[in-house]
């Protein structure tokens, strides 16, 4: 599993939001601007988180994006669920049920297994909420 571009842009999107969540709506174009992304990369996310319930939307002069709960709400597996679509470290894992034709002879299928729930236990356990409060501790995202 790797990461793509567009989640880490994601994850770092709704950290400035949730860092400046007592600023009221925060334009695109100052997100951008603090954290080095193009703000036309940032419009190809959010269409992303438009029906997630994650974010909430205003337009006009004063017009921007905030998060639609509290950062302890939002886990970075969640997010990157939305982004990536699976955090499955295999594609023989992407469905449910498995419907590779090797399942029942595949020594490697417990392995796998056991990796995805690591991956998916670890990233669920993290909040957007956690990640600020080690920014304030070390001074440093740990993404």
């Amino acid at each position: 599993m790797k990461i793509s571009t567009k989640g880490r842009y994601a994850m770092r999107m709704l950290l400035d939001l949730a860092e400046h969540q007592n600023c009221g709506f925060i334009a695109l174009k100052d997100i951008a601007k603090r954290q080095h992304i193009s703000k036309k990369y940032l419009e190809q996310i959010i269409p992303i988180f438009n029906n997630s319930g994650i974010l909430k939307t205003t337009r006009g002069a004063q017009g921007g994006y905030q998060l639609a709960k509290s950062p302890e709400k939002y886990t970075v597996g969640e997010i990157l669920r939305l982004t990536e679509g699976n955090l499955s470290p295999v594609a023989c894992l992407e469905e449910d049920p498995i419907s590779c034709e090797r399942r029942e002879e595949c020594s490697m299928l417990p392995v796998w297994q056991g990796l995805s729930t690591v991956i998916n236990e670890y990233l669920d356990g993290i909040t957007l909420q956690d990640i600020l409060e080690q920014k304030c501790s070390t001074n440093n995202y740990i993404i």
